[in-house]
């Protein structure tokens, strides 16, 4: 008889359900891996709006934390009963995208144009769980090239204080790399969300010691001050783009960081910026942007726009616990609601629609 599990799948726009499925096989390079905590995504919520477009009956998902409950004949290196996350950006390394320095751009494809609205792209990349294989909101997870993307997780640290570093983290942070950050510099981070708050963290991080966050909810604003914001704007009292040039002198931001996307933060994102500086974009976006021309300067401006996909692989989630584990950041925080498996359905309403403060919820199957 075939072992059965609990999963949550896409089964039409408006609709994550829970369902039963088969507990995956495991291949040569592949390890079962048993979910201890899992989470809800921004991403995962695009999905259910049918925003983004996946298969009826995927198991939705892609930030694991769990225990090794089989290993593939072939992956060497970790032992069953360990405790590991994965990153929500599994590549092959042997993809030509890993070999030509872009890991997370691995197995990213032209598909038929209409599949998705992304002008003919699917942006497949490294991302596999919940988008081209099942995902992490389930009792058990298939990692696919375990030994390239599974990583121990240090002695001492709970779930809830690693379960940001699989995406969240990753994101976040990468969204600080990608935005030339210099010691000293002023960084302007829009949306204090997950990824924006790690994003606000990751500036802090990499040396920013001006950093103002923005945002319209006054409570993850004082969040932001913890991971490391100077200023806070809320945007519903003030003019944002105003309150940065007063604060700059009239020069404009070094850079800044879009954590939402939509065009009404992009183009902010863009008006705040210097000449020569940079807009690093982290947003999922749901439709065309428009850059404003006059802050573009016409294109002569020396501007920089950087995109990113969250890094993935061991060695990034290593650096990312290390972290953690330094107690340079607390993004346990960040989880502010908890649910079983069982009530996903339940935690996708709360989550989705915002309500009682939500930040990030722990899914628990077991």
């Amino acid at each position: 008889m075939t072992a059965m599990m609990k999963a949550a799948v896409f089964v039409e726009k408006g609709r994550i359900e829970l369902a039963d499925k088969p507990i995956p096989d495991v291949g040569p390079n592949d390890a079962l891996v048993r979910i201890t905590t899992t989470t809800i995504c921004g991403t995962d919520v695009h999905i259910l709006k049918g925003e983004y477009p996946v298969a009826k009956g995927l198991t939705v998902g892609h930030e694991p934390v769990g225990v090794i409950e089989k290993l593939g004949s072939a992956v060497q290196g970790y032992t069953e009963g360990q405790r590991v996350i994965a990153g929500a950006i599994c590549p092959n390394f042997n993809s030509y995208a890993a070999q030509d320095g872009a890991p997370s751009q691995d197995g990213s494809y032209l598909v038929a144009r209409g599949l998705c609205g992304c002008h003919g792209y699917k942006a497949t990349a490294g991302w596999r769980f919940g988008n081209l294989i099942d995902g992490t909101q389930a009792e058990y997870v298939l990692v696919p090239d375990a030994q390239a993307n599974l990583a121990p997780i240090p002695d001492g640290l709970t779930d809830e204080q690693v379960l940001m570093c699989p995406d969240i983290m990753s994101t976040g942070f990468k969204g600080a790399e990608n935005a030339n950050i210099k010691i000293g510099d002023t960084v302007v981070v829009f949306a204090q969300g997950p990824i924006g708050l790690c994003a606000t963290a990751g500036a802090r991080l990499l040396g920013a010691t001006t950093i103002i966050a923005v945002d319209g909810n006054d409570h993850r604003l004082g969040i932001a001050k913890k991971m490391g914001a100077d200023v806070t704007l809320n945007f519903r009292n003030v003019d944002v783009i105003e309150e940065v040039m007063k604060l700059t002198g009239g020069k404009g931001a070094d850079s800044s960081i879009e954590a939402l996307g939509t065009q009404t933060t992009f183009a902010q994102a863009m008006k705040v910026l210097k000449p020569g500086g940079t807009l690093s974009s982290l947003g999922v976006y749901s439709e065309d942007l428009t850059i404003p021309l006059a802050q573009f300067a016409a294109g002569l401006g020396d501007h920089t726009i950087r995109t990113a996909l969250c890094p993935g692989g061991k060695e990034r989630m290593r650096r990312l616990m290390n972290v953690v584990a330094s107690s340079r950041l607390d993004l346990g925080v960040l989880v502010t609601h908890h649910y079983k498996l069982d009530d996903i359905v339940a935690a996708y309403d709360l989550f989705s629609n915002q309500r009682d403060g939500v930040l990030k919820v722990a899914i628990k199957p077991f």
